[in-house]
């Protein structure tokens, strides 16, 4: 009888531990789908508060009878907006790479030059959200950014994939260019290996 009672027991401590693995792992489920829910909530209203204020900012410039300087940019700042029409990719671009600030939008990889700038200026942002349109670039694809000043037309001149350590697409240019960055491949899970990088010339 003893012998009995306790083979029952094993089966009923492997329920109850198997009961409880599932609610964990629900509840694991429902917080992590709810941090993603957030994040993406976040970066969309931050992207709808960033436009507003790009917007203001050009009609302000259109009103006012002076230029005044711009002041020192700091990080998290809304440089402009990046646009590819044909890909319908449109998104804030902000001083810096900071998680944060990727998170938002894109971010100007410091120490490259602003964009619409004499130089090579470099851009970068996720490949699962803001630069997951790039898949889809080609060559001679119109790149527009906007800033409060005016509008700077670009085409894509080359793409290519290059290993994270390769910093030669963003070597010093005596053109005007812009260089997109984002990691690759784009469906891949977990920290991407490579870089897809996309250099458009200005107009």
């Amino acid at each position: 009888m003893k012998l009995t009672t306790e083979q029952g027991l094993i089966p009923t401590q492997m329920q109850r531990f198997l009961r409880r693995t599932q609610s964990i792992l629900f509840i694991t489920g429902i917080l992590l789908l709810g941090y993603v829910g957030f994040t993406l909530l976040d970066a969309r209203l931050y992207q709808a508060s960033a436009k507003t204020y790009f917007e203001n900012q050009i009609q302000l410039r259109k009103e006012l009878h002076e230029i005044h300087p711009n002041p020192a940019i700091k990080p998290g700042d809304v440089l402009g907006r990046l646009e590819i029409p044909r890909l319908g990719l449109s998104v804030a671009v902000l001083q810096g790479t900071s998680s944060r600030i990727l998170r938002l939008g894109t971010g100007h990889i410091e120490g490259t030059p602003l964009p619409g700038e004499a130089g090579n200026s470099g851009i970068a942002g996720h490949r699962d959200t803001f630069f997951r349109e790039l898949k889809d670039i080609r060559e001679n694809d119109e790149v527009q950014f906007q800033t409060a000043i005016g509008l700077s037309r670009y085409a894509v001149d080359w793409v290519k994939v290059v290993t994270p350590d390769d910093l030669s697409v963003l070597a010093p240019s005596t053109e005007s260019a812009l260089t997109l960055v984002t990691c690759y491949p784009f469906y891949f899970v977990g920290p991407a290996p490579r870089r897809f990088v996309v250099r458009a010339r200005k107009r």
